[in-house]
């Protein structure tokens, strides 16, 4: 789903709700931005410069008020970081708002009109991995467990496996969006149970529920899986679960990921329909005709 099809959507369905949210002109707290340690002079002026900045994306919003009515933004959300930031560190405010457009977030969503993109560095180290390590293919799928898209996508990416049992892996990255309140949940459920090597049992059940997810519902995915619920729960709520969800999204802002599912192949972007039919070609033409710089960019690389 491209951000801007995200943004009509989430802004419609929201829209009933925003009526009674707290009006962005005067909200002293927006979401998933950090004001805590700055002097009340600095918060002021975090508040107006977000207040008066447009939003990159596209969306036509000031960067506060797209903070408040579409929370689920990257764009906004990375702004806004970056001009607190750099606040915090003693720059003006028209050195915090350059700092801010010069950055990814502040350059916008790309067109993406091309069907693959050139290749880009994806830290995979670590991530689960479906299908055999000497694959000549590597997708690498940036997803949400809520995401009806994702949800959609998910049996198409199975029949591409099965399709090329040797040549193609696919690996999975977290990516929650905001917009869906128990997508952070199952993300750390599946990596909860990625702790006891069910991984792949866990991203089946959590994808089987079709979107219908909740914490009593986890722990009865994470019982019929036999899994320790013990460790599972300790591991369900950790603040080191947290931090590897939170490194999954920043690996996947970096290089320009704004919706699910995101699919890479061999590093390049793909944004085409995710289906078999689809891909089919693409994945043929990759086998016969392997780029070297998209061989490099799938290559395990450090944070």
């Amino acid at each position: 789903m491209t951000i801007r099809a995200q943004k009509l959507a989430g802004l419609c369905i929201v829209g009933a709700v925003l009526l009674l949210a707290q009006d962005w002109t005067t909200a002293t707290s927006l979401p998933s931005v950090e004001l805590s340690g700055l002097t009340p002079a600095q918060t002021a002026t975090v508040l107006k410069l977000l207040r008066q900045e447009g939003c990159s994306c596209g969306c036509g919003m000031k960067l506060a008020e797209c903070r408040m009515k579409d929370p689920s933004c990257s764009y906004s959300k990375g702004m806004a970081s970056v001009i607190v930031d750099a606040i915090r560190h003693g720059k003006t405010p028209a050195q915090a708002v350059a700092a801010a457009k010069a950055s990814d977030a502040g350059k916008g969503p790309a067109e993406h009109n091309q069907l693959l993109e050139s290749a880009v560095p994806i830290p995979v180290t670590g991530a689960p991995v479906r299908g055999p390590a000497s694959a000549r293919i590597t997708l690498v799928e940036f997803s949400d467990f809520q995401c009806p898209f994702c949800i959609t996508a998910t049996p198409q990416l199975e029949s591409v496996l099965k399709a090329y049992p040797a040549q193609v892996k696919l690996i999975f990255k977290q990516f929650p969006l905001d917009s869906h309140a128990q997508a952070p949940l199952a993300a750390a459920a599946s990596l909860a149970a990625k702790n006891q090597g069910k991984f792949w049992q866990m991203y089946d059940g959590l994808f089987a529920q079709q979107g219908r997810l909740s914490r009593k519902g986890v722990l009865a995915l994470a019982e019929h899986a036999g899994l320790d619920m013990k460790r599972f729960v300790a591991d369900l709520d950790s603040a080191d679960t947290k931090r590897a969800v939170d490194r999954d999204i920043a690996d996947g802002e970096h290089i320009g990921v704004d919706s699910t599912p995101t699919l890479f192949l061999d590093g390049q972007r793909y944004n085409g329909p995710i289906t078999l039919a689809a891909l089919k070609p693409v994945l043929e033409g990759e086998l016969k005709h392997p780029g070297a710089a998209a061989k490099a960019a799938a290559k395990p690389v450090a944070r």
